[in-house]
């Protein structure tokens, strides 16, 4: 398989509030816990939770409802966070995914051999699945600490996705 994530299980920290989802991520997980790993082309790249994912996850939640449309075509991503920034460009060919990624800065510094290794093709549905595991982990997570979010939006959001 040339794109998969392994989300792990990281240990949470107590959150009682926060100010959208992206907050309480930041907030759950601390640096010490287990990274979920995004596995491109056979190359591991280690994702944060408390601070990648809470980067990530504002973009990730519209990206997984776009990609999932049947209308859908094409759409460019910039993941923004020091330790993993990245621009992938996102088509659609048939059933899958072909995604070509730039990458800047990721844990590692794998940067030249992911470049080495090329745009990533995945199936549509396997792609949204992949992702999924960490929102399943990330919403889980949040529901278990009763975690009151001033702005739910992105939080429903992901919940819709998880229950499609």
């Amino acid at each position: 398989m040339s794109f998969s994530i392994q989300a792990g299980c990281p240990a949470i920290r107590r959150c009682e509030s926060a100010a959208d989802m992206a907050d309480a991520v930041g907030e759950l997980y601390s640096s010490e816990v287990e990274d979920a790993i995004l596995v491109w082309n056979l190359v591991p790249i280690r994702v944060p939770y408390g601070y990648d994912l809470a980067a990530l996850v504002d973009d990730l939640v519209p990206l997984l409802e776009d990609v999932r449309r049947p209308e859908f075509s094409e759409t460019d991503v910039f993941w923004g966070s020091d330790t993993f920034s990245a621009e992938w460009r996102i088509v659609r060919e048939g059933d899958s995914l072909r995604i070509g990624a730039r990458w800047h800065s990721t844990l590692g510094n794998y940067e030249s051999l992911l470049a080495e290794r090329g745009d990533s093709v995945v199936p549509v549905e396997e792609f949204v699945s992949e992702w999924a595991k960490v929102l399943r982990r990330i919403v889980a997570d949040i529901e278990a600490e009763s975690v009151e979010l001033e702005d739910d939006d992105i939080f429903l959001r992901a919940k819709a996705l998880l229950a499609a």
